[in-house]
């Protein structure tokens, strides 16, 4: 096979990112030079590596097995840039990709007991929802993601080799309304009381729900504000202007102005917190990671 490693970059990115589309944005490229870097990679490893899809677009099995090569190559060529440059870490550096909501709540906890327990270890972090996640660990961009799962934890995608998940702790998701507001004093609130209310919900794509409106509500939520960014939500939260369902771990960093608020009449609605890598990563940096962000929880 003659694959050149902008091709693989490429066969990496669309794997990480979903779509060709997406791909081209994030590498600097138009979308006909990724199609064309496609269309080579399947000519030169003589087999089908993409699967177009109404959600877009996945590798083939003969995709994955290229991709594995790929992280292999590129991770390697990586390293001996950093060796030739006379940059080399002095740390081993893991890279972790962190939920949306994982943030501020168990971030912050996990890279203080880490330098506390492992300093010679150096993280850095993405974040992103599950299933960008998921396909970041694919692609090989991420060593591990902190991810979340609902009953009845069924695994993370259909893909192989079966991601290496481990759990951590189970998380009760609650709604945040204003201390001021209808709900002032309570602790509890009863879904009925929240088909009305005025949501303050994440803008989602279909294939990538998000925390915003209360998973049970009956009927159509009526949502007056759409924001990404978990202070933003919470700074409407606190100024009477919504409410938003968040995990309970988010207590401690509260703004002022923010209570929490258990659903009464309806499923608890528990969410596991997991930390994912692919099988065949298993290095004592990643553990030590993996521990501390158990320990944070």
């Amino acid at each position: 096979m003659d694959i050149s490693t902008a091709g693989l970059r490429v066969l990496r990115q669309i794997a990480e990112s979903g779509s060709f589309s997406a791909a081209a944005v994030r590498l600097d490229y138009t979308q006909s030079a990724v199609s064309r870097q496609a269309a080579s990679l399947e000519r030169n490893a003589g087999a089908k590596l993409f699967e177009r899809r109404s959600d877009g677009v996945r590798l083939t099995p003969a995709g994955l097995t290229l991709l594995r090569y790929a992280r292999t190559i590129l991770d390697s060529l990586a390293a001996a840039e950093r060796d030739l440059a006379g940059t080399g870490p002095r740390t081993e550096l893991v890279r972790l990709g962190v939920l949306l909501s994982a943030g501020a709540a168990i971030l912050p906890a996990a890279l203080r007991h880490l330098a506390a327990a492992d300093p010679g270890i150096t993280v850095t972090t993405t974040e992103g929802t599950t299933p960008a996640l998921i396909r970041a660990l694919r692609a090989g961009s991420v060593d591990l993601a902190v991810l979340t799962s609902r009953p009845p934890h069924r695994p993370l995608d259909g893909e192989s080799p079966r991601l290496r998940v481990e759990a951590v702790a189970d998380v009760e998701l609650v709604v945040a309304a204003s201390s001021t507001g209808a709900f002032a004093g309570r602790t509890e609130v009863h879904v009925e009381e929240l088909v009305d209310a005025s949501w303050i919900a994440t803008p989602s794509p279909g294939s990538e729900p998000l925390l915003g409106v209360w998973p049970g509500l009956p009927g159509r939520p009526r949502i007056v504000h759409s924001a990404r960014d978990w202070l933003t939500k919470l700074h409407l939260v606190a100024g009477g202007f919504g409410v938003t369902t968040v995990p309970s771990r988010l207590a401690p960093v509260l703004p002022g102005g923010v209570s929490l608020l258990r659903v009464e009449g309806a499923p608890a609605e528990v969410r596991r917190v997991l930390v994912a890598r692919l099988p065949d990563r298993d290095t004592p940096a990643l553990r030590a990671v993996t521990r501390a962000i158990a320990a944070s929880v």
